[in-house]
């Protein structure tokens, strides 16, 4: 999901805990820590926790741009996992030229053939239009060991760092995890009770520890609809699980009912619990309310989002990629 939606569905949450929006009527700016706690996992994850990763680079020589160098460096790091049975995790950075000018180059694991693929492409500015070509420049790198890789195409680095990657020795062959810091110990509902109740004690509230646990945790019920799933419970699990695989997180339908329903559930709150302060009746009847500005949308965008998605099959891994691929790139704008 887009930042704007963890942040409003943050605050929606928010509105459900007793007397948030009485003091939200009264001016109170208590709500926002809802929309805050929203977007944390993934501030902490793309502002942070990316940061401190420990990984081997693999960084091409612009001057010497061969990619059988790139493609065979990846190889051995996957043969050295299998050999010393121990988790390792590489990332592999862009190739800048000068001012508005990057070497793009594709990265592609063959798991039928235990292969690493490499090809290079061409010069792109920040707009990814192609100033001049590279010609066709593609390089195989064999493994000894079998790679476990599902995801499908190839993975493009051009003007934003390019991705990391976990190669995980597991007993039938080395996993090949996309992106293997994000949504682990940031998205588990174990630490949005920590910080929940971190925040209750330096606010000296019940309320506000209320709001930050409800605000983070409906970012990690959001996230859990798509495919890549989430740490739910770091540190009692230790891997991330599968999503529900309902959506993709950059899709435009999914991210505006998200927002639409999110909108719906804050004026609804605020005028409930405001009324009885006001002195007045509730504006909104429920059945009609929910009816009208949430069921019959609701349905009418889920069925033509079903009906896109039926027109293009995609594969799980390579949806959840794309989730990912989604997130990082909107925080690198």
């Amino acid at each position: 999901m887009k930042g704007i939606t963890h942040f409003l569905a943050g605050i929606a949450a928010a509105t459900f805990v007793p007397g948030v929006a009485e003091s939200a009527a009264q001016g109170s700016y208590l709500i926002l820590l809802g929309g805050f706690f929203g977007l944390l996992p993934d501030w902490l994850d793309f502002k942070f926790v990316r940061y401190f990763e420990h990984h081997i680079d693999i960084d091409p020589d612009p001057a010497n741009l061969d990619p059988q160098i790139i493609a065979g460096a990846v190889a051995a790091e996957i043969d050295r996992a299998a050999d010393t049975h121990r988790s390792i995790r590489l990332q592999l950075h862009n190739i800048p030229l000068g001012p508005n000018r990057w070497r793009q180059y594709r990265i592609r694991f063959d798991a039928e053939r235990s292969e690493v693929v490499v090809s290079i492409g061409p010069i792109v500015n920040t707009a990814l239009a192609p100033l001049a070509e590279a010609g066709q420049r593609v390089a195989r790198a064999r493994t000894t060991a079998r790679i476990d890789y599902t995801y499908d195409g190839e993975m493009t680095v051009d003007i934003f760092n390019g991705p990391s990657f976990a190669f995980v020795p597991k007993a039938h062959a080395v996993e090949v995890q996309f992106l293997p810091w994000h949504r682990a110990w940031s998205h588990s509902f174990t630490l949005a009770a920590v910080l929940g109740l971190i925040t209750g004690v330096l606010f000296g509230s019940i309320q506000a520890g209320l709001v930050a646990f409800l605000g983070m945790s409906a970012h990690i019920v959001e996230d859990q609809l798509g495919y890549l799933g989430s740490n739910l419970f770091w540190p009692i699990t230790k891997e991330r699980s599968a999503g529900a695989r309902l959506l993709h997180s950059g899709d435009a339908i999914p991210n505006f009912l998200a927002v639409w329903t999110a909108l719906v559930l804050i004026l609804f709150n605020l005028d409930r619990f405001s009324a009885p302060v006001q002195n007045r009746e509730p504006l909104f009847n429920p059945p009609i309310y929910f009816g009208a500005l949430l069921l019959l949308p609701g349905l009418i965008l889920i069925g033509v989002y079903a009906w896109e998605r039926r027109k293009v099959q995609v594969q799980r891994a390579a949806a959840q990629q794309a989730d990912i691929v989604a997130e990082l790139a909107e925080t690198e704008v």
